[in-house]
């Protein structure tokens, strides 16, 4: 026979009752919060997941600031280009103008005085800012204007060569911006003549590039390089550069204002034969490079100076016209050649983006899955909690009111 005591009936019925009491408030407490997870004691696996989970989350969120930043960064960058090629495209047209026949000086100073402010409108968008306020082609010298005019007038480069990058993605690094000198300075030019001849009164133009593939030839497996031209007083014209020695000129015998070809680059030398036992030297610049700022200076320059009466003056200026443009479609390839790059960065950009998205959707599915409530099945155990709650205190009630003293 097992004797209870009064004490043991109450304390059961206490801690029933507190037990009881605690699981109403912790279905209460789900219902109000709506996670079924509250505290690692409600479910230490699922909290132990959904801890992994909340950590995957914040991670692919910090990538999505990231693809973010980087997609407005380099949409800014390719809306820049698109300005400035209008703008170099407004300077081509320009050029073809200056280089008709029939304009008197006055016209060609009026060309002039637009290709003025179009430079300065070039150089304003070479020194866009993104939203931080950085120069955005100043490379990792984003407070340092990209350009700037130097003593003379020219407009310079300030800042580095650097390219920033930017990780959306766990192992997955994008640039993010391009240096101003890649874009706008290191463009190739035009090939160009000069006479290196000290006492010659010759003069070298018409200098262009009729043959691109007689010239690859002329330099197997290597880039072309510098040519030098010399004539001598019998009127044998030589051509060698310093990887190729002997190059074939097409015809080889010198006569004055007569066009001849050597690595499929075409010039005239206009002047006398020299004298014995002088040799008159030219040199062919094949792989120059020249700021697009320059280009546009240097046609201003000849636009206001170069006097096309004077003897050689119109060859100069015809010259001038036809590198311009060369020099100019050049600049439009190079940023061309940049927003192509730009595009296959985007498409990198937005493909992540897509990517991540995917990951945030899937990994808050199985979040909600271990965290979120099922509001039916609370409820119905909230009643059922409720009703047991309160026949166990009318029960508890009418227990602690009996005794034996009731019986004697």
């Amino acid at each position: 026979m097992i004797r209870i005591s009064s004490q043991q009936i109450f304390s059961g019925g206490i801690n029933r009752l507190q037990e009881l009491n605690t699981s109403l408030n912790n279905t209460q407490q789900q219902i109000s919060t709506g996670q079924r997870v509250n505290k690692p004691s409600d479910d230490p696996v699922a909290a132990a997941r959904i801890l992994k989970l909340d950590q995957e989350l914040s991670r692919v969120e910090t990538y999505q600031r990231n693809v973010d930043l980087a997609d407005n960064r380099l949409k800014q960058e390719e809306s820049t280009l698109e300005s400035s090629i209008d703008v170099i495209q407004r300077i081509r047209e320009l050029t073809v103008q200056a280089g008709n026949g029939s304009l008197s000086a006055n016209d060609r100073r009026s060309i002039s005085s637009e290709l003025e402010e179009r430079l300065g409108q070039l150089a304003n968008i070479a020194n866009t800012r993104d939203a931080s306020g950085e120069y955005i082609f100043s490379g990792f010298q984003g407070s340092v204007k990209a350009f700037e005019q130097d003593a003379s007038g020219s407009w310079v480069y300030q800042g580095d060569e650097g390219q920033r990058v930017l990780e959306i993605d766990d192992g997955v690094t994008v640039p993010i911006s391009d240096n101003g000198k890649d874009i706008f300075v290191r463009v190739p030019a035009a090939i160009t003549g000069e006479n290196t001849s000290v006492t010659s009164g010759s003069s070298i133009s018409g200098v262009s590039l009729v043959n691109e593939a007689d010239l690859k030839a002329a330099f197997p497996g290597t880039f072309p390089d510098d040519i030098t031209i010399q004539v001598d007083d019998s009127g044998a014209i030589t051509a060698s550069s310093s990887s190729n020695p002997s190059l074939q000129v097409t015809p080889d015998t010198y006569v004055s204002g007569e066009t001849f070809e050597v690595a499929g680059v075409e010039a005239t030398i206009t002047g006398p034969l020299p004298t014995p036992p002088d040799v008159d030297s030219y040199t062919l610049k094949i792989n120059e490079k020249q700021s697009v700022f320059g280009t546009i200076e240097n046609l201003i320059a000849g636009l206001n100076n170069i006097d096309k009466s004077s003897p050689g003056g119109q060859a100069e200026y015809d010259d001038l016209i036809a590198n311009s443009l060369i020099n100019l479609d050049n600049a439009q390839e190079s940023i061309i050649l940049k927003q192509t790059e730009l595009g296959g960065r985007m498409n990198a950009v937005e493909s992540t983006k897509a990517f991540l998205e995917d990951s945030s959707v899937y990994t808050n599915e199985i979040r909600s899955q271990l965290q979120d409530v099922d509001y039916a099945e609370a409820i119905s155990n909230l009643s059922f909690q409720s009703f047991v709650l309160q026949a166990a205190q009318q029960s508890f009630a009418q227990v602690s009111q009996l005794s034996l003293f009731d019986r004697l």
